[in-house]
């Protein structure tokens, strides 16, 4: 095996090996830092969703309120506007979705299913935790979950305390056996925002093999360069010096001699091999004839 396949073999070893340690390392760094994105991403829509609760419970239920007598209005309830709000959002983005469900909603339709039940009850069991990251899998790949507790204030109480507390018109539009008995302060919901995992981890994925794939370029590009200057400056000089030795040492001194241009080691060995070879020829030249062998 010769120095050039030895010295191959070494750089290619290095090359895998940090490849593989590039895989190792980026692919939690990538995912990591992509969840992150995501997670952002996801406290930004919950913001929104809170922004508009709080405008509705400060400029639309005041209003609304007044007219609750003759009819009700479910846009004063600020959980109906940002659930209808995030609705309108879904139909051009369905991989975004939002929602509030509860233990004992008044709506039926929002009654937590037992993934979200889970969500709440870890809010009801961890009173000072205000805020849930957590992960499932669907039918339409990985998603994140960014949940907040819908906590009950006294505003709440107004409708949620008993039915005959209730406004009359609410109780006539839902009935009086769901979304009643709410105590102050008790977690009774949540508020989940949930975004898609499974395309965004894609992306992070084929941006990591394309880094990847440029690292695998530069160094096949290195070791190309480095092996073509091994041929260069060592292999070829040293092959063109072993074949000027083995000639002499068959005894023919007068074939020509060989000098590397340089002041390489490689360069120095050259001129060594050239010194030696007149001294021998010197040597030879002063020997009586006899004494030549």
């Amino acid at each position: 095996m010769g120095i050039r396949t030895k010295f191959n073999l070494v750089l290619f070893a290095v090359a895998a090996l940090a490849f593989a340690l590039f895989a190792f390392v980026a692919t939690p760094i990538f995912q990591a830092e992509k969840k992150e994105e995501i997670l952002q991403q996801a406290r930004l829509l919950m913001e929104s969703a809170q922004a508009i609760r709080d405008y509705t419970s400060e400029e639309i239920t005041p209003v609304l309120d007044r007219l609750q007598d003759e009819k009700f209005y479910p846009q004063s309830v600020a959980a109906y506007a940002a659930v209808h709000y995030f609705e309108a959002l879904h139909k051009k983005n369905p991989e975004f979705t939002y929602r509030e469900p509860a233990l004992n909603p008044t709506n039926p339709a929002h009654r937590a299913s037992d993934w979200e039940a889970d969500i709440i009850n870890d809010f009801r069991n961890n009173p000072t935790k205000t805020e849930l990251v957590t992960e499932r899998e669907t039918h339409s790949g990985r998603v994140l979950n960014l949940s907040h507790p819908l906590v009950v204030t006294q505003t709440c109480l107004r409708c949620h305390d008993t039915p005959d507390a209730a406004p009359k018109t609410m109780v006539a539009a839902y009935g009086r056996q769901n979304g009643f008995g709410w105590k102050l302060n008790e977690v009774v919901g949540a508020q989940i925002v949930t975004v898609p995992l499974s395309v965004p981890l894609a992306r992070a994925q084929q941006v990591r093999w394309l880094i990847a794939g440029a690292l695998a370029g530069v160094f096949l590009l290195v070791i190309l360069l480095i092996d073509a200057l091994l041929g260069l400056l060592v292999i070829f000089p040293v092959r063109r010096m072993s074949r000027i030795a083995s000639e002499v040492s068959l005894g023919n001194m007068g074939s020509d001699e060989y000098v590397k241009p340089g002041s390489d080691e490689v360069s120095s060995l050259s001129v060594s091999l050239n010194r030696l070879r007149r001294s021998m020829n010197e040597v030879l030249r002063l020997m009586p004839p006899g004494d030549q062998r």
